[in-house]
């Protein structure tokens, strides 16, 4: 382990987190797909939503912090008195910081506020609000009760209309986190023994993901072996590596708050024919579902071209298993699960900007499971890998080439 660890290094030279600039920016799209739209304005929580138009660091609570964008004029923020000076201290973009004490109503105070910035309650032609969709319930409830003579609504068709897009900054930052990740896993196979168990090697996925940069270390670590690959998200009981185990690993880390998430399947000793064959199926239900992703083609084709592909090679039909039981992937970027996705239903048109996971697994309970999942971002001529695909089973990261 020492010695693999040895082999990494720190990877973050000049990757450069988001400035004030590109946020302004951000807020300037939002309020222009407002006015177009006729949204007056939107309530922003604590959280991803904070982060990406202020650049405000902020964990949702109890306690209601977030921010009031307005169709035209400046961003203002609601917050705890006691809380006025950190907030300030974490802020990006400027901004107003409205103040409610700890018996005093920061639901009653939104509207307020709202009413302040020109937006009078009218029963006849209501102002619309929307309402961050990631926001608690109680913040809504909160809300609800007060705000006759508003429309209130999900702000979600803002936020997601911005996030989905990913400027050539966040694409950056995301091409750097996923390359420190692929270095982890190539650490990762280097360290695997008979008699390892998957609480050592997560333990070491930390610790590397440390050593390339990444000073929160994982973000996630998921290490399976044999039958209980079978089950995307893991199983509740340690695993030990013996001979002839498949072996998947998913992981991630974070880079200036954004994401990375690359899982790799391979064999450990020797390898069967099954395990050869269910391996390859994968790997070109995985190239199907890329092939699919062209600029206006609506995302659930992207899933459909991956379950079309598997069923040819006898899975499924559909969500049946042997087969692949989830959909063919997930936005990526501030949120490791973001709009849109790659599954049926689905029906927003693939643009330039859109980043998402691919990775059609095939779970075969009783045996095994295989993955192969890596992301790819939309350019002008299509879609572009952030990692390529892993090479073949006998060499999954092309190392022997």
């Amino acid at each position: 382990m020492e010695e693999a660890l040895a082999s990494l290094s720190d990877m973050t030279a000049g990757a450069v987190p988001i400035g004030k600039d590109e946020h302004l920016q951000r807020i300037a799209r939002a309020q222009a797909y407002m006015q177009a739209q006729g949204i007056a304005a939107i309530y922003i929580n604590a959280g991803a939503n904070l982060t990406y138009f202020t650049g405000t660091k902020w964990h949702a609570s109890e306690r209601t912090v977030g921010a009031i964008l307005p169709a035209q004029g400046a961003v203002e923020y609601i917050a705890p008195a006691f809380e006025e000076s950190t907030l300030k201290d974490f802020m990006l973009v400027d901004g107003a910081v409205n103040c409610w004490h700890e018996h005093e109503s920061p639901y009653a105070l939104f509207i307020a506020v709202l009413k302040r910035m020109g937006f009078a309650p009218n029963a006849a032609q209501p102002p619309r609000v929307g309402i961050c969709e990631s926001a608690a319930f109680f913040i809504y409830d909160g809300i609800r009760p007060l705000a006759e003579g508003y429309a209130l609504e999900n702000a979600s068709p803002v936020t997601a209309h911005c996030r989905t897009r990913k400027s050539a900054a966040e694409i950056a930052l995301m091409q750097r986190a996923k390359d420190m990740t692929l270095a982890v896993h190539v650490a990762t196979a280097s360290i695997l023994h008979e008699g390892i168990t998957t609480k050592e090697v997560e333990a070491f996925i930390d610790r590397a993901h440390r050593k390339v940069g990444a000073a929160g270390g994982s973000y996630f670590v998921i290490v399976l072996f044999g039958e209980a690959t079978a089950y995307p998200h893991g199983v509740s009981y340690v695993q030990t590596l013996k001979q002839g185990d498949t072996v998947l690993i998913d992981t991630g880390c974070k880079l200036h708050n954004y994401i990375s998430d690359i899982t790799r399947t391979y064999v450990y000793g020797p390898i069967s024919e099954r395990q050869r064959s269910v391996w390859n199926s994968e790997k070109k239900a995985q190239a199907a579902a890329f092939a699919a992703a062209q600029l206006g083609v609506p995302c659930e084709e992207v899933d459909r071209a991956a379950r079309r592909s598997l069923e040819a090679d006898g899975f499924g039909p559909g969500y049946k298993l042997p087969g692949l039981p989830h959909r063919t992937g997930h936005g990526i970027g501030l949120d490791i699960h973001e709009w849109p996705y790659l599954v049926g239903g689905d029906k927003t048109p693939l643009d330039i900007g859109m980043c998402f996971s691919n990775e059609p697994m095939i779970c075969i309970p009783g045996e095994f499971g295989v993955r192969h999942e890596d992301h790819f971002y939309m350019t002008e001529s299509g879609p572009k890998w952030f990692t390529e695909p892993a090479h073949s089973i006998d060499d999954p990261f092309g190392l022997k080439r």
